[in-house]
Parts: structure tokens; C-alpha cells; sequence
């Protein structure tokens, strides 16, 4: 057991060895947040660390910790609950009332996402009771906290146990208060196409917090937020990670109050919610996920790529190889028919593809993005075939097939919306916010999920399908829905995001061995809550290598290699302009779940042979990229953003491969190392250098204490290539923009 209760000191002790959480009941019946982080012996108590004063509920003003904070009783940092009572006061004083130790993790409920466990022995669960007795407001506060790594899932249900009803303001999903603020603080934001840009800055009074409204998670800030020391580094110093599972509107904050201590709370955002709890009724909020490790923000990452990757996803492709795929959008855009996907489909065959994906265009009347959005019957005009013949075509060249969808979504110019205009999202007597061309459906409405689980489903189950993209393409505007009554408008967005989470579940259980990528105009819903239903996500719309360096790099603090979908896309890149070498763009990919985006019948047979073998690559070694444990070593946010590396190292260190990339040449670079991390200092290692995908540079063989002390030689190459490799002028430095090299690391021996 992980969890240990003390009735004569009132403490509970949560406890793995890599991480510690202490909470007590304090003398008036609040429940108390003593520790949270290092790990602390057991057996002894932790009440001396309670920053409040004895007997006395608070002093007003001054920090106390708690695991509940709400407001209006003398704490006036931010909340974690505010509960409106018949009277209209929003004062609670939720006090003990008694509690469970769970072996496991028992299902959050309420159709929400969450972590899970295969076997009661992976983890324990504390779940706490605290009453207002008053209002006859319940709360229960649930911890679970894993045995393999430092992490504690936290989650919250408030029941209404009064005679009259009440109305949540605000419930947060976790709040941590923390004894000191000496913290940098890490959050993912950015914008459509340069999502998750690491943004750091250094904690001061007052509230910091990033967040959304929009109706889903986000481009601009991902529901995650980290904290590290000034000291910590990726490898060593004390950090947290702090993932909301939740795909709508989120907070994620952290208060420095006068006297120095921290406040961390994150859950949906209170700005745009409220929920009417009924007596009886019950309210759930998303879970949190919170990770601690000494071993720097690589330890949170390592912690957080193996949660997510193996118990939050699931299905059978949760842990099954994910196909090298061809997605027809950049290569066609809508101009296309049957026979040229046909003709694509057999020349990515040829090169190793394994997957053939029909993006946008093949429905209803579909010719460009102004029509035909929510119509999901086959074009015949463009495949008359039908999807099923199209399928079996590519089936029969030996690949996979897959299909984009965008179910959320409407044209007024459709079927749909002519017969259902009430459908979309908007304001009565309001003109509607046009975006795309689109306006979103209305998933507050049981209706619209249900028809949209009857023709999705139909859809796929009209041909073999393999693969579904499920694309998002706007945020929600003029927020109001005829499913609720005026006094209850603030339950859209929560209840939008409720009815995608039932249509997700409702079509992955129907299809269980279809593998689903989420994807909202690229990543601007890429967030723990969707793992749950789809393992593997778009990253980006932006498939320029150099962006997606930066932008690869900040997905994957919290998020795992096998839940990025990373392409190789042509040149001139279709964002950018920028043109770079088919490897560069390669080798970049290949950190991700790999594919091209592209039209491989216009490739030359130069091109063609150099995809071959990426592809050959990249399947060598496809269950290192997918499942080994991910190694950030330079920031391409760092100096002159000139320049990257990051490494993939499997759980016995006997393999790795290490990526390094200079975006832009300098007339005679410094002399570099690259030091690695992951490996064991007492093997040897053959090393193979690749500076491009048509033959190995050279082999040698390196200690791994060598290679984590001292690196790897970056300039010149090492070893030096033979002369017949040299360039014309006999020098041996890499010339050129846009370079990467590349090192298979195989285990040989013991020194």
C-alpha cells in the first residue's frame, strides 16, 4: 500500500520513493496540504510543516495550506471551489467527514477521460470527504497516486446534498500550495502554426496564468503548465509538470501571495462555467495530473510520456506499430478523383508506405471549404467507386486505408444546415460569427451527437477503413444552446465538450481497430483529454522541418513521441516558402508518428529513392521512436535558435538514436561536442553516423560514460570521412544550411 493513515495524528502519507504528498485534517476540520514532492520517511509525523496557526481557522490575510481553498474565509488567494447557495452567498466551510483507501484507481465517471490502471497493485487511491454542513454541499476529493512513477492524478466530484439547488462557479481539478515561489514557470503558447512555444518567466506576486475560452483547448495556450528551479536543467534539479485531461476551455495558474508561498491550481475555466447542481446531482470535474521529479524536467517528461502513452490511451493501438502514412491533402488539396488517388496510392506503396489517408473533399459537394461540410455522403462525381471501391483499390495494392472527417463542424451552404440551422452554435436574433466558412454544431444537444454517431458510423461502416482523421477547425462563437434554459447558458462549453468525448467513445467502441488521430487546424486541440480516445494527434499544420523543431521540441515536455504526428512535407513548404533537403526534413520527422504529406507521383527518381530508404529507416527502428524514452539535449529556443538535438534511448540502454540539427551554415564552426544521455556508463557503444539517408558516414565505438561526459564530435565529423567523401578543396566540415546528423547507438559489450 502507497497510501498510509495516522488516526492519531490525522495525517495521510502518499508515498512510492520517488515522490511524497502529506494532507491532514487541521483542528477545525479543514483538510490541511502539508507536502508535496520529495520523497519523506515514513512512520513519522509531518504536522510541524502545516503553515496555518493551531486552533484557529485562519489569520486573516496570511497563507494557510489547504487542499480545498474557497473563498470569502480570510484566504483571498485564488479558489478551488465557489459554490452559490440558495441565499446567494458563495461561502463554504467544507470540514472532514471521513475517507477511503482504494486499492487502484476507480473510473472518474461522467464520460470524462482519465488514467487508468490494469491492475489494482499499479496504484492506490485516497479519496477524502468534506461537508458544508449548512448547504449540505459533498465534496470528494480523490488522489491516486502510481506506483512506477511520481505522479498523483487529482480529481474532484461536489455533490449536492441540500434541499435546494446551488450553482458551481468555479471547481478546479487540482490546487497545490507550495511553501516557497523560488520557480520558473513553463508554459506551452503560441498560434496556428507555431503551437506549444516553450514560454519561460520567473514567478512574482500576484496571479500568473495561461488559459483558453475558445471552446476547445487550444493553439494559443496548452492545458499544461510547468514549474522548475532556477538550477534545474533537463537532466538534473527539482520540477513539476502539472496536464489537465480536458479538451475545452481550461486555467491553469499559479498565485505568489505577499508572504512568498505559491498557490498552483489548473481545471476548466471558471471565466466562461458555471454548472446548476440539483439536489442529488453531481458534478465532476476533469482529472489533473501532476508530476515531481529531482531529475529535471526530462524526469517529468519521462514520467508523463509513460502515463499518457500506456494508461491513458488505450485500445489495440495503444500499443501496436502506427503505419508510415501518405496523406493526399498537400500533394491535391480537392483536385482530385478516384484514379489519381489510386496513382498515388501505388507509387507511396512503392516506397515503403504503409498507409494511404483521403484528407477533405470526398463528400457531399465538397470543391473548396465555402460548401458541403456536413454532408457525409460520398461524392461520386470525384469517387464513383464509392468510398468502399476506392478502399478495396488500395487495399489491394497491399496498404492500409484511411479518412478525414470533421464531424463537429457545418457549412451553412449543406444539407444539414438547411434542414437543422438550429443545430449550429449561436444567438438567437444574433448574426453568427463566420469562420472558415463554418460555424460549429451544437454537441449541448443530445440530438446532434446522436445523428452524428448514426452517419460518421455509417460512413465507416461502408468501406474498410483503417485510419480516421478527426479534424476541428474553429473555435466557439456566440456561445448559447436551446438544450439549456437562460440561467444555465454557462454549461455550454462544458457540456459541448462532454457530448465530443460521447461521440468519441461512441465510435471507437463501435470501431475498436480503427486507429483515430485527433487534429483541430493542426494542434490546436492537442491535449491529454482527446490520448484518451485517439493515441496520436496532428501536431501542426506546420510541417516546415525548422518550425517543427520548436514546435516538436515544446509538445513533447508533456506529451510522448508516439502522439505526434510528424510529416515530410514538399518544397517550397506550403507555410513557410522555406526550402530544405528532403533528408533534413526526414530526420526531423522521424521523432514523431512519421508519414509524408505530400504527392509522391510528382517525386523525381532521385527523391523516390531517397524516401525508400528514410522509410527504411525509420520501420528499422520504429519501436525505439515509438515507445523508447525521449532525451531533450539542446533547445532550438536557446541563443540564436540555430540549432537542435534530442535522442531516443530504449528502457535497457542497449539503443538509441540521436538527432542533431544546424538550420543555418557559419564559415568555420566552433569545435562541438554533443553529450548524450540515457545510456550506461559501463557499455560500449558502436556508433553510426548518418549525415544523409544514402549510406552511413562511418562506425565507431565509444564508452557511454565517454559519450555522457564528453559527446559526441559534432565538427568536424568523427571520424573523419575517407578522402573520397572529402569535399573537392579536401576539407572535411559539413557545409550548408539545413544539415542533421544522425547516431545509431547499439550496445556491443561491458568495457
Amino acid at each position: 500500500m502507497t497510501i498510509d493513515w495516522d488516526p492519531a495524528t490525522r495525517e495521510w502519507h502518499l508515498h512510492n520513493g520517488a515522490t511524497s504528498w502529506v494532507l491532514a485534517v487541521l483542528e477545525n476540520g479543514w483538510l490541511g496540504h502539508l507536502h508535496a514532492g520529495a520523497p519523506l520517511a515514513t512512520g513519522r509525523s509531518y504536522r510541524h510543516l502545516y503553515l496555518g496557526f493551531p486552533g484557529y481557522d485562519n489569520r486573516v490575510g496570511e497563507p494557510v495550506g489547504l487542499a480545498l481553498p474557497g473563498p470569502g474565509v480570510g484566504d483571498f488567494r485564488v479558489p478551488a471551489l465557489v459554490v452559490e447557495t440558495p441565499d446567494g452567498a458563495t461561502v463554504l466551510d467544507p470540514r472532514y467527514a471521513g475517507h477511503r483507501i482504494l486499492a487502484g484507481k476507480p473510473a472518474i465517471g461522467g464520460g470524462l477521460p482519465a488514467t487508468y490502471v490494469e491492475a489494482d497493485e499499479e496504484a492506490d487511491t485516497l479519496e477524502i470527504d468534506l461537508v458544508d454542513e449548512p448547504s449540505g454541499v459533498r465534496v470528494t476529493l480523490a488522489y491516486t497516486l502510481f506506483a512506477r512513477w511520481p505522479v498523483v492524478a487529482r480529481s474532484m466530484r461536489v455533490i449536492n446534498g441540500g434541499t435546494s439547488g446551488v450553482t458551481v462557479r468555479c471547481a478546479m481539478s487540482a490546487s497545490l500550495d507550495l511553501p516557497d515561489a523560488a520557480w520558473t514557470l513553463i508554459q506551452l503558447s503560441g498560434a496556428w502554426s507555431r503551437e506549444r512555444d516553450v514560454v519561460e518567466r520567473p514567478l512574482v506576486p500576484g496571479r500568473q496564468s495561461i488559459g483558453s475560452i475558445r471552446g476547445g483547448s487550444g493553439a494559443e495556450h496548452n492545458p499544461f503548465l510547468g514549474l522548475r528551479r532556477v538550477s534545474t536543467t533537463e537532466s538534473h534539479g527539482e520540477a513539476w509538470g502539472a496536464a489537465l485531461v480536458y479538451s475545452g476551455n481550461h486555467l491553469c495558474e499559479v498565485e505568489v501571495e505577499p508572504f512568498g508561498t505559491a498557490r498552483l491550481r489548473l481545471g476548466i475555466n471558471p471565466e466562461s462555467f458555471s454548472w446548476r447542481l440539483e439536489p442529488g446531482e453531481t458534478f465532476r470535474t476533469p482529472e489533473a495530473v501532476l508530476a515531481w521529479s529531482e531529475a529535471g524536467l526530462g524526469g517529468v517528461s519521462a514520467a508523463l510520456h509513460e502515463l499518457f502513452r500506456t494508461r491513458l490511451a488505450r485500445g489495440p493501438w495503444r500499443d501496436a506499430d502506427r503505419p508510415v502514412l501518405l496523406n493526399n491533402w498537400e500533394g491535391t488539396y480537392f483536385d482530385f478523383d478516384h484514379d489519381r488517388l489510386v496513382a498515388m496510392a501505388g507509387a507511396a506503396k512503392d516506397l515503403g508506405v504503409e498507409l494511404f489517408v483521403l484528407d477533405d473533399g470526398w463528400f457531399g459537394a465538397r470543391t473548396d471549404d465555402t460548401r458541403g461540410l456536413g454532408d457525409w455522403t460520398v461524392n461520386l462525381q470525384k469517387l464513383p467507386k464509392g468510398l468502399d471501391g476506392l478502399a478495396a483499390d488500395v487495399h489491394g495494392l497491399g496498404l492500409k486505408f484511411g479518412l478525414w472527417i470533421e464531424p463537429e463542424m457545418v457549412n451553412p451552404d449543406s444539407d444539414l444546415f438547411r434542414a437543422h440551422p438550429d443545430w449550429a452554435i449561436g444567438v438567437p436574433g444574433r448574426k453568427r460569427t463566420m469562420w472558415r466558412n463554418q460555424l460549429v454544431l451544437d454537441l449541448a444537444q443530445p440530438a446532434v451527437v446522436d445523428h452524428l454517431a448514426t452517419v460518421i458510423g455509417d460512413v465507416l461502416a461502408s468501406a474498410p477503413i483503417d485510419y480516421v482523421k478527426w479534424d476541428w477547425n474553429r473555435y466557439l462563437t456566440e456561445p448559447w444552446t436551446p438544450a439549456l434554459p437562460a440561467d444555465r447558458q454557462g454549461e455550454l462549453f462544458h457540456r459541448y465538450v462532454l457530448g465530443l468525448y460521447e461521440l468519441y467513445a461512441r465510435l471507437t467502441e463501435r470501431f475498436p481497430s480503427i486507429l483515430f488521430e485527433s487534429c483541430a487546424s493542426g494542434g490546436a486541440r492537442f491535449d491529454a483529454g482527446l490520448l484518451a480516445w485517439a493515441p496520436q494527434a496532428w501536431t501542426s499544420d506546420d510541417t516546415d522541418a525548422v518550425e517543427r523543431l520548436a514546435i516538436q521540441w515544446g509538445t513533447s515536455i508533456p506529451y510522448p513521441l508516439s502522439s505526434m504526428g510528424a510529416h515530410v512535407s514538399a518544397v517550397p513548404n506550403h507555410q513557410t516558402g522555406r526550402i530544405t533537403p528532403i533528408g533534413f526534413r526526414a530526420a526531423v520527422a522521424m521523432f514523431g508518428a512519421f508519414g509524408y504529406e505530400l504527392d509522391p507521383t510528382a517525386l523525381t527518381d532521385e527523391e523516390r529513392a531517397e524516401v525508400r530508404r528514410q522509410v527504411a529507416f525509420y520501420v528499422e527502428r520504429r519501436d525505439l521512436f515509438q515507445r523508447g524514452r525521449f532525451l531533450r539535449l539542446r533547445s532550438p529556443f536557446e541563443g540564436k535558435r540555430n540549432e537542435a538535438a534530442w535522442m531516443v534511448a530504449d528502457a535497457a540502454a542497449s539503443r538509441a538514436v540521436v538527432g542533431f540539427y544546424r538550420v543555418l551554415h557559419r564559415p568555420w564552426p566552433r569545435r562541438d561536442r554533443l553529450v548524450l544521455r540515457g545510456l550506461d556508463p559501463a557499455a560500449s557503444y558502436e556508433v553510426t553516423a548518418w549525415t544523409s539517408f544514402d549510406a552511413p558516414e562511418g562506425t565507431f565505438v565509444r564508452g557511454g560514460d565517454e559519450l555522457m561526459r564528453l559527446g559526441v564530435r559534432l565538427e568536424p565529423p568523427d571520424p573523419a570521412p575517407p578522402e573520397d567523401l572529402r569535399n573537392p578543396d579536401g576539407t572535411w566540415i559539413v557545409r550548408g544550411d539545413f544539415q542533421f546528423r544522425l547516431f545509431d547507438l547499439r550496445r556491443i559489450g561491458e568495457r
